[in-house]
């Protein structure tokens, strides 16, 4: 009996080694996890840590710069949980059910802190203000509904459990140092595409009551940057940042707009530009890639030695791998 257990302690343990191993980048076996222990989002966003990020279109295959805000958030904070929430997942799945041919899917489930689940609005909104707009709200007619469906989503997820909310096209490249934070866009203008608080923040539930108080889906930015904005502003007194200072308003922490916008969103079109020198980014904690002003489509591909793939290839490698490669680089040729 005693023998009996000896080998199965060893067999565990060995079973451990590797499936450790196979989550390691460039791992020398280069073997997908055999498996992560069965979990529900509940039970990871209870520990009020998490990384948050939302999808709230029908897209079922996460494109290039959401893997690589999600492998970056996964680097920056390996004792972090990150999760991802997906309305184009069917009702049951997790990401363990996706086809390990969907390259993106099989590269986030080897990492050990990353977790993709189904997103369930009408669950997330229960015990908020937000249930019973979104009870009686039509989407179909409403112009931005998958971005009023996601400003909605961010809100009642951090004041439940707590964490950072991040949008998908946002690179983190250093931790952020502060728990209850909004990001300015601009000085007095507070963006919604990241932020963070402690779980049952006041700030946040008065956000929700304004959601639904002054709800207007004609409006652009009405639940979102705007509603964000507004309600900072009842706060505390805005004023203009002064050099890299951040504002501090009342427990809140309104960060520089370099922080995560050190472009800004008229200028996006600099990240698909090759740079003769490269900026450092050492006053940002992420980089804000504006891809809803995108509408072109501009990719990132490898070899053109544009900004933003030089940001892949530095923060998020594994998602720069699986890059499709320019006409250069296939044929080997320097371009200039």
């Amino acid at each position: 009996m005693q023998k009996w257990i000896h080998t199965l302690s060893f067999l565990l343990f060995i079973f451990t080694f590797l499936y450790k191993v196979t989550l390691q980048p460039k791992c020398f076996l280069c073997l997908p996890p055999l498996f992560k222990w069965p979990v529900n989002s509940e039970d990871i966003l209870s520990q009020g840590k998490a990384i948050i990020f939302l999808e709230t279109s029908n897209c079922s295959e996460p494109p290039p710069h959401v893997s690589c805000a999600i492998e970056s958030a996964s680097k920056i904070y390996p004792d972090r949980p990150v999760i991802f929430l997906m309305k184009g997942l069917g009702i049951n799945n997790t990401v363990h059910d996706q086809n390990s041919s969907q390259e993106a899917f099989s590269l986030l489930s080897a990492m050990k802190n990353v977790y993709i689940f189904p997103l369930h609005m009408e669950r997330l909104l229960q015990d908020t203000p937000l249930l019973q707009w979104y009870l009686q709200v039509d989407p179909d007619k409403e112009q931005h509904w998958i971005h009023i469906s996601s400003d909605a989503c961010r809100l009642a997820i951090i004041w439940k459990y707590g964490g950072t909310y991040m949008d998908t096209d946002i690179i983190s490249i250093q931790p952020i140092p502060t728990e209850n934070f909004l990001a300015a866009q601009s000085s007095k203008y507070s963006s919604n595409g990241i932020f963070g608080f402690q779980q049952h923040n006041k700030f946040v539930w008065d956000c929700m009551e304004d959601f639904v108080h002054n709800f207007n889906g004609k409006i652009w930015g009405q639940q979102g940057p705007g509603l964000i904005t507004r309600m900072l502003a009842k706060f505390c007194q805005l004023s203009e940042f002064h050099k890299m200072e951040d504002i501090m308003c009342n427990n809140i922490s309104f960060l520089h707009p370099h922080r995560f916008y050190p472009i800004p969103y008229l200028a996006w079109k600099r990240y698909y530009q090759v740079w003769e020198n490269s900026p450092n980014f050492n006053d940002s904690y992420g980089l804000h890639l504006w891809n809803y002003m995108n509408s072109e489509g501009k990719n990132v591909v490898r070899g053109r030695n544009t900004l933003v793939e030089n940001i892949f290839k530095v923060h998020c490698p594994s998602t720069y791998e699986i890059l499709p490669k320019s006409d250069v680089a296939k044929n080997g040729k320097a371009q200039y």
